[in-house]
């Protein structure tokens, strides 16, 4: 775990090293959301043709109905319908999750209307969806039934993302017992992450990139638990760009957070002031992601260059099952 200090020194730690890098008195702040079997294969009939096509479901828009990238994209057609299941062959599929392509955005983007609903619905996902691991580990190798635990967290429990918060990867019951010995105060929100977090930035300016809107809860408990650590010197650290996100979405201009339930689309870029965080745990990002810009606007743009130009000579490693990093904000 490379740690960047407020001052922009680096230091080389493992993340088990967290309890002494903390203090008594201090929060930790998880995203508790449970990432489902999001990614289905299928079959796309229109009068007599058949294709092969893939969706990662991306948000809940009602009991019956889920936005979701389908591959290939540009083919499909509103009113499609589209059986999703296990692949027997090449010819036929076998299950009985079936949908209509109801409506049609941009980059694949589509609403797919299930004849199911509600639990019935969650159920078939479950039993017919893969786990929707990232691209460069899904392109490599097919899931495994070690998938389904690996890529959840430890304290996974509200069920809806369709990418896991990685950084909560690193914790185990162990050092979340360790941390707790320590005085260090863990809290939970939920933020269902949706799969337009990772896209990458493709409009030539920041202003022309469109977030994607997420669900989450910030309880009342937790608010005023974390507010309560502010006015006694604590500091905040969150775990994940997705649980800090979710607490800037929650705060007033004076850092104070506020219970919350509803969708937040906040992109957190260089200039950005932050209200409530004093830390954050997180893996290492990609160039032109959103991610990478929200560190950037958290220690500064420079420190983080030079953070990144010492993780890749030392070896550390990026993505999902990545090594993490502490960044304390610049000051």
């Amino acid at each position: 775990m490379l740690v960047v200090r407020a001052d922009g020194g680096l230091e080389d730690r493992l993340a088990s090293d967290l309890p002494e890098l903390l203090r008594p008195g201090d929060a930790l702040v998880f995203n508790d959301t449970r990432v489902i079997a999001a990614r289905l294969f299928g079959v796309r009939t229109r009068e007599d043709s058949v294709a092969a096509v893939e969706a990662t479901l991306h948000k809940r828009l009602s009991p019956s109905r889920w936005s979701a990238f389908m591959r290939p994209g540009k083919r499909l057609r509103i009113g499609d319908r589209v059986a999703f299941g296990e692949r027997g062959d090449r010819a036929c599929l076998l299950g009985a999750l079936d949908a209509t392509l109801a409506a049609k955005g941009e980059d694949g983007e589509v609403t797919l209307a299930f004849d199911l609903a509600g639990p019935d619905l969650d159920v078939a996902i479950a039993e017919r969806g893969a786990m929707p691991l990232p691209p460069y580990i899904a392109a490599r190798r097919a899931e495994d039934e070690r998938d389904r635990t690996d890529y959840q967290t430890v304290y996974a429990r509200d069920a809806g993302s369709v990418a896991a918060p990685t950084a909560g990867l690193h914790f185990t019951p162990q050092l979340l017992a360790r941390l707790e010995a320590r005085g260090v105060s863990a809290h939970f929100v939920t933020l269902h992450v949706g799969a337009g977090t990772f896209l990458p930035v493709k409009s030539a300016t920041i202003a022309g990139h469109r977030m994607h809107a997420e669900y989450g809860e910030v309880p009342w408990a937790v608010a005023a638990a974390l507010n309560a650590v502010r006015a006694a010197g604590g500091r905040i650290v969150c775990v994940g760009t997705t649980s800090l996100r979710l607490l800037e979405s929650a705060a007033d201009q004076e850092g104070v957070i506020a219970p919350f339930a509803g969708e937040t689309a906040i992109f957190i870029t260089p200039g950005y002031r932050f209200g409530v965080a004093d830390g954050l745990m997180t893996n290492f990002h990609l160039p032109r992601s959103t991610l990478f810009m929200l560190v950037a606007a958290f220690c500064g743009l420079s420190v983080m260059r030079r953070a990144y130009a010492h993780a890749i000579e030392a070896g550390y490693r990026f993505y999902s099952y990545g090594d993490a990093s502490l960044l304390w904000r610049a000051a």
